[in-house]
Order: C-alpha cells, then structure tokens, then sequence
C-alpha cells in the first residue's frame, strides 16, 4: 500500500512539473522572438526604449533558460548569463553596467551583430574579451536568486530601459587587476569593484 502511495505522489509530481514546463514553453518562445528583434534594433543604434508590444516582460525574461543551463545561442541567455558570471554577488548597478558594456559593443565597428559572438568575441583565439567564456569551467547557474536578477537586467537592457552607467564604455576590468591596454583608453566610469573605459577615439581596437 505504502509503495502505490509513493509511485502515485511520484507520478503526480512529475505531471505538474511537465505540465509547468509545456506552460512555460511558449513563454519563452516569446521572450527568444522579442530579444532578437530588439537585438537587432540595438545593432542599427535604436536608442529609444522599446516600445511596450516589443518589449521583453518580467515574466518573459524568467521563462528564458529557468534552470541556468541552456546553450547559450539566444540574445537574452547570453546576456543574462554574461552578467550572472561577471558580476554575480555584486550589487545591482555592477550588473547593470555589465550588461551596459555588452549592449554597447553590439554593433559598434570592431564588434559583432549579435549579443551571443559578442560574449563569445575571442574564443576562436583564446583571448576572451569575457573572461568566463574561456576559463574552462562549467558556465551552469548556481544562484537562482541571482541568476533571476540577471535575467531581469538583460531583459531591461535589451528593452533599451537601462540608464548607461558607464557613459558608453566598451571595455571594463576589476579593480584587483591592472591590465596594460587600459593606459591606452579613456575611464569613462567606476563603480565599487570595477572600472570602465572607451577607446579616446572612439574606435574599438
């Protein structure tokens, strides 16, 4: 009697889960549809907000990669991953001017079209301009709280509603290191554990 008790709460607890699962499905299909349109708009320089139709919602954003381990071939997972390991258990405005940094390489000339080839921008080389994408560790999320977090600012920045922190930096490092290239370009901002910079010129190198 005991073990039909068990096998019933076992098969009710798996109809639940894939039956939130198929409800989430279109969700996220949506939220994947909407940040690739506004990926390219970010690519085309649209800096005005996104219009409330295109725009990425709360709930569309979490929909997307729920448990942290999603190949990365998507505008809002890739964001939203890049941020989480960038800046995971900073504060918010850190993951804010992360994400910032990305959506302002997207589509200035030295950089690629898409969100994804520019986090993975380096790779082909060994010379990561992301540092987590090439340090041969798992990228599986950790944190759910924080992943959350970091999925709500992608949405953010892809939806344009983000203020620049860093007033347009191309390039950003922590402030433990000191890399030799940042003598060559112009700080532009700093929060508590980093430093952001851009080109003099204007032109990525």
């Amino acid at each position: 009697m005991r073990l039909k008790s068990l096998t019933g709460c076992f098969v009710l607890t798996l109809l639940i889960h894939t039956s939130s699962a198929n409800a989430q499905a279109p969700i996220e299909a949506k939220a994947e549809q909407k940040a690739e349109v506004l990926e390219e708009k970010a690519a085309d320089n649209v800096s005005a907000p996104a219009p409330k139709s295109e725009a990425i919602t709360p709930t569309e954003a979490q929909a997307v990669d729920p448990a942290g381990a999603a190949p990365l071939d998507d505008p809002l997972t890739c964001l939203a991953r890049s941020i989480y390991w960038e800046a995971k258990g900073k504060d918010t405005p850190e993951m804010e001017a992360v994400a910032s940094v990305v959506m302002n390489r997207l589509g200035h000339e030295g950089f690629p079209d898409t969100v994804c080839a520019v986090v993975k921008q380096g790779s082909e080389s060994g010379n990561c301009q992301f540092s987590w994408w090439c340090d041969g560790k798992p990228d599986q999320v950790k944190e759910d709280a924080e992943y959350a977090l970091a999925k709500e600012i992608a949405g953010k920045a892809l939806n344009r509603q983000l203020k620049d922190r860093t007033r347009g930096a191309l390039y950003f490092h922590d402030r433990g290191v000191h890399p030799s290239w940042a003598k060559a370009y112009r700080n532009t901002a700093q929060t508590g554990r980093f430093l952001f910079y851009k080109p003099a010129g204007g032109d990525a190198r």
